[in-house]
C-alpha cells in the first residue's frame, strides 16, 4: 500500500460525525489555482474534488447560508422547549 501523502501546510482535516476513520481533507494548491477536497477512509483516499480558487467564495456562501438556517432552526427549537418547560 502506498504511504499517505502528508497534508500540506495550507490545509485542514475534518472528521466525519459517523466515524473518526472517515475524514475530509481540504488542501490549498495555490500554484495550480485549486483547493482540493478529498474523502479519506483510514489511510486511503476514496475520492477527490478539485475546485478552482475563484469558485471558493460561492462554496463558502452556500455553507454560510446552510449554517445560518440551521442555527435559526436550532434556536427556534430551544426557545420552544423553554416555553414548553415553563408552561
Amino acid at each position: 500500500m502506498p504511504p499517505v501523502t502528508p497534508l500540506p501546510l495550507t490545509g485542514e482535516i475534518y472528521l466525519d460525525a459517523r466515524s473518526p476513520s472517515r475524514a475530509l481533507r481540504v488542501t490549498w494548491h495555490h500554484e495550480a489555482g485549486l483547493v482540493v477536497l478529498s474523502l479519506w477512509r483510514d489511510t486511503t483516499c476514496a475520492g477527490t474534488f478539485r475546485l478552482a480558487i475563484d469558485e471558493v467564495p460561492d462554496l463558502i456562501d452556500v455553507l454560510r447560508a446552510g449554517l445560518d438556517a440551521s442555527y435559526s432552526v436550532a434556536l427556534d427549537q430551544r426557545r420552544a422547549a423553554r416555553l414548553s418547560d415553563a408552561g
